[in-house]
């Protein structure tokens, strides 16, 4: 089981346009820093709260970990910007639990004490690894975590997104859109559409039509070492990627999806348990 090398330092990233977590970001600090753990805060965090930080970069090179406050946004977009320096990164959640950022702000000193005692684990969540190319050959790399979501420029148009797998064309989903999911993301966008929640640890994508024109389209489940090609043969179509980074894509344009070589470091509690997580979230099991 992978650990951390040292804890002496963490990189704190603040739920953007958010200046009224300063205060809790300010405790949270303190009880860090009465662990001997020194914290680093980003620059665009610290000047939202009127402090000085680090250029983003140069925190990820500095600290042994890295911590999101905020909620799952906050998390997927840390994970994303931070890929390339493989950092584990903890959520601490600032409103209710998450499905990624789970460390709730009554659990930070209780997390501290396990942390230093050895007393977590470091999840290697699969990632995907995707490019946008244009008919004219520019491309737009990207990373996703949760999804990529191919969905309709306005409501009163319907998409016709064509699908391949390794080249080869199998289907043509017409209607709202189409979900690309990782098991992280099942418990996204993929779950409200009817797509199947899968265990985060698994290595597939997960396929879900959004209110297609046909009954007899359904999720499909595709193992990670295929590889995804998705284009429209006329319509525009918006790409938007872990809800965040959003791509128009025209006639000609192809989108691949693979699985990146390396996962996302995604570090927990060691009794943290998910399917507890999907029965507190989604209310499952209520014995009323």
């Amino acid at each position: 089981m992978e650990k951390l090398a040292q804890i002496k330092t963490a990189g704190f990233i603040l739920k953007p346009n958010a200046p009224e977590i300063k205060p809790l970001y300010e405790k949270i600090k303190a009880e860090f820093e009465a662990k001997g753990i020194a914290v680093l805060i980003g620059q665009n965090s610290a000047e939202m709260i009127g402090l000085e930080g680090l250029p983003f970069e140069k925190m990820c090179e500095e600290a042994d970990f890295l911590v999101s406050l905020g909620g799952d946004g906050t998390l997927l977009s840390l994970v994303r910007r931070s890929y390339d320096y493989h950092k584990p990164v903890v959520g601490i959640n600032a409103g209710t639990l998450g499905f990624l950022a789970d460390i709730t702000i009554d659990d930070v000193r209780n997390f501290l004490d396990q942390l230093l005692e050895g007393e977590y684990r470091i999840d290697n969540r699969m990632m995907m690894e995707g490019c946008i190319t244009t008919k004219e050959g520019s491309k737009q790399p990207f990373f996703a975590l949760n999804d990529v979501v191919l969905t309709r420029p306005a409501i009163s148009k319907m998409t016709k997104i064509n699908a391949a797998i390794d080249g080869e064309w199998f289907n043509t989903y017409r209607g709202d859109g189409l979900i690309i999911s990782t098991p992280t993301g099942s418990t996204a966008y993929n779950l409200a559409v009817g797509g199947p929640v899968m265990y985060p640890l698994t290595k597939a994508f997960i396929m879900s039509p959004i209110s297609a024109h046909s009954l007899t389209q359904r999720p499909l489940i595709v193992p990670i070492d295929f590889t995804i090609e998705l284009s429209s043969p006329s319509e525009t179509v918006i790409a938007v990627i872990d809800g965040q980074d959003h791509y128009e894509m025209h006639e000609g344009d192809v989108l691949r999806i693979q699985g990146a070589k390396t996962g996302a470091k995604l570090l927990h509690r060691k009794e943290r348990n998910y399917f507890s997580v999907l029965r507190e979230k989604l209310s499952w099991g209520d014995k009323s």
